[in-house]
């Protein structure tokens, strides 16, 4: 766009023999009344609005800080009409939900702590070249409109999409760029210093990786390969905040004065302090192994905190005891966990023992098993603690892949793999139906998982439904998930390239006192995260793998940023445990076992293409016919492949 009216920043991308890339941030033509209003374009074709605006006023009754995030997909920006009946867009797409989650993940820890104001960022898809991934340029997009909205907001947050495609990490791949790399990640962080933070990454090998590493002789993506791509994207990264921070510079409003809602006063939490660890009870709880009995046990000593330092009121006479702290009780509820953290911490750095009395590197028992269900193609039970993941494989004809209507160019898909997050599996109550975008994101980080180890639509003719179901949770589903399906797959017959397994890693830091009297950081990595310690750590890191190479990453931290030899020793000991997960695995099932009586059988045969119209007949009539005759399924594709199921 042109005008006097905007301003505008510009990022190149260099990508040496592959080009360059611009990235173009505008403000001051469109969405005038929004908090903050960005333009971002890519190329000069594809082009996303962001805006941000806040609420007038705080929602006091609120624990945590309310951000919502939006992606609006716009079919004509992709000059496509819609697909369904109504013909215009109806709900969000997986790609939309999972753009809002890769948007959350880097921008929410970056807001003053204690905001209360309803703050929502929308994300519309205005212009697209169908050969651009765009949830790259909206991350980037929201961190520049909200870092000129005026709310409190320590960013520029700057992402980048890096592939290693010929040996070299290139920013800002295309999906054609796809068939040549062997990894794709998603890198988002902000400048700290010198160096540049990185606070989330998203990344996996690609459905083409396995014929490029063994076939063609391209690098694997190791876990020392991998590091070497984070820090290449770090580069781009810092390109990208300048950028943002220059536009903040021309057309930034000034950051307005918002209420900030602390958890908790100091003198509420010395008193917690001094209740919970009087006699060392709270120390002697929190060495409990188990969740149900640990929680049990912490819930009661908090009750007793609340009775003496909030009071209590007598439901029956009406008689009301006063505490100290009366009229307080989210900030002595607040404070009480607060202490947890810091026992926690504590215990993990000092005396290297976590919450169950593992050591940092140690895996919980595991447990796998096989044909767990009646009838069904392939199933099977994964178990890690008390962790306990069912997956469930469907096997079809061709014809029932999912089909797509986005503004992506992949228009089916083959392998869908659903994530259900009940909350009996946590020992709770609560809504089932419709999956929430934690269940989506859960689902899409296991199928792209297991993408690069799936066998070729000709190796294998089939459709495949992947369920994972948690049964059990405490710790890392997802990760649960990965080594389930695995199995679960090879018991239906699916001829998987290698098995996959997945582990949560997690990381404790702290400013601690040496031996000289002076202070330094102190990091402890942990293998096997339980759910308190994914809560109270700095870090959730989740690796996925064969025993050759990673097929998926998801990190995010809570820290300004992780030492480079801190991360590459946690994917070292990340290996380490998929490694040995893997060898139980291999127990249970390590080969594919013969395909289910129930399941349906698919052969195939080649017709000439100029022939394909005598087989189908006019108006569908000859392959109704055979259809209705032999009881068979019938599929066509368009290279004259004919599936018969």
């Amino acid at each position: 766009m042109e005008g006097p009216d905007i301003t505008f920043t510009e990022a190149t991308i260099d990508n040496g023999r592959f080009g360059t890339r611009t990235v173009r941030f505008e403000t001051g033509r469109l969405a005038k009344q929004a908090g903050g209003a960005v333009a971002a374009y890519l190329d000069g074709d594809t082009m996303l609005l962001s805006t941000t605006t806040a609420s007038g006023s705080p929602r006091e009754q609120f624990d945590f800080f309310p951000l919502t995030v939006d992606v609006e997909e716009r079919m004509y920006a992709a000059g496509k009409i819609p697909g369904s009946f109504f013909r215009r867009e109806g709900r969000p797409s997986t790609d939309a939900i999972l753009t809002c989650r890769l948007i959350d993940r880097p921008l929410r820890p970056t807001f003053v702590k204690g905001l209360r104001n309803e703050v929502q960022v929308v994300i519309t898809v205005l212009a697209l070249n169908p050969d651009v991934q765009y949830d790259v340029l909206a991350i980037n997009a929201a961190s520049a409109s909200t870092q000129i909205s005026g709310l409190p907001f320590s960013g520029p947050i700057g992402a980048a999409r890096v592939s290693l495609i010929d040996d070299q990490w290139v920013a800002f791949p295309n999906f054609s760029d796809v068939q040549r790399s062997t990894f794709d990640m998603v890198v988002a962080g902000r400048v700290v210093g010198d160096d540049v933070a990185i606070m989330m990454v998203e990344a996996e090998a690609t459905d083409y990786t396995w014929n490029l590493v063994k076939h063609e002789g391209k690098t694997a993506p190791t876990e020392d390969i991998v590091a070497e791509g984070l820090e290449a994207a770090k580069g781009f990264i810092k390109v990208l905040c300048e950028a943002q921070a220059e536009l903040a510079a021309k057309a930034a409003k000034p950051v307005e004065e918002f209420p900030v809602f602390l958890d908790y006063e100091d003198d509420v939490y010395a008193a917690v302090e001094a209740a919970a660890t009087k006699d060392g009870r709270l120390d002697q709880i929190l060495t409990i192994a188990g969740k149900q009995e640990r929680e049990d046990a912490i819930n009661e000593l908090k009750s007793e905190i609340h009775l003496n330092l909030v009071g209590d009121e007598n439901i029956f006479t009406g008689e009301t005891k006063s505490g100290q702290f009366a009229g307080r009780q989210k900030e002595v509820s607040a404070a009480y966990r607060a202490v947890q953290k810091k026992l926690i911490r504590e215990r993990i750095l000092r005396d290297k023992v976590r919450i169950d009395g593992r050591g940092l590197a140690d895996i919980r028992a595991l447990s796998a098993e096989v044909e767990v269900l009646p009838r069904v193609h392939g199933s099977a039970i994964f178990e890690r603690g008390e962790t306990q993941i069912m997956g469930v494989t469907t096997l079809n004809m061709l014809r029932m892949e999912q089909q797509l209507d986005t503004l992506s160019p992949v228009t089916r898909k083959r392998y869908m793999h659903n994530y259900n997050f009940p909350p009996y599996s946590t020992g709770e109550t609560g809504r089932v139906g419709s999956p929430k975008r934690r269940e989506i994101g859960h689902g899409a980080l296991a199928e792209r998982a297991l993408m690069p180890v799936l066998p070729t639509r000709e190796e294998f003719p089939y459709a495949i439904r992947q369920v994972s179901e948690a049964l059990g949770s405490n710790g890392s589903t997802s990760m649960g998930s990965v080594c389930a399906s695995t199995l679960s797959l090879l018991n239906a017959g699916v001829p998987l390239r290698a098995p996959v397994a997945g582990i949560a890693m997690g990381l404790v830091s702290a400013e601690l006192e040496d031996e000289n009297g002076g202070k330094s950081m102190h990091y402890a990595a942990l293998t096997d995260i339980l759910g308190a310690e994914d809560a109270f750590g700095d870090m959730d890191f989740k690796v996925a793998g064969t025993k050759e190479f990673v097929t998926a990453i998801q990190l995010d931290t809570k820290l300004d940023g992780i030492p480079a030899d801190v991360l590459a020793g946690a994917l070292t000991q990340a290996r380490d445990a998929r490694l040995h997960i893997l060898d139980v695995m291999a127990e249970a099932i390590d080969v594919p076992d013969e395909m289910s009586p129930f399941a349906p059988r698919v052969i195939s045969v080649q017709v000439p293409v100029d022939k394909i119209g005598e087989v189908i007949g006019p108006k569908g009539k000859m392959i109704n016919q055979i259809q209705e005759e032999t009881g068979a399924q019938i599929s066509i594709e368009d290279d004259g492949t004919v599936y018969i199921g």
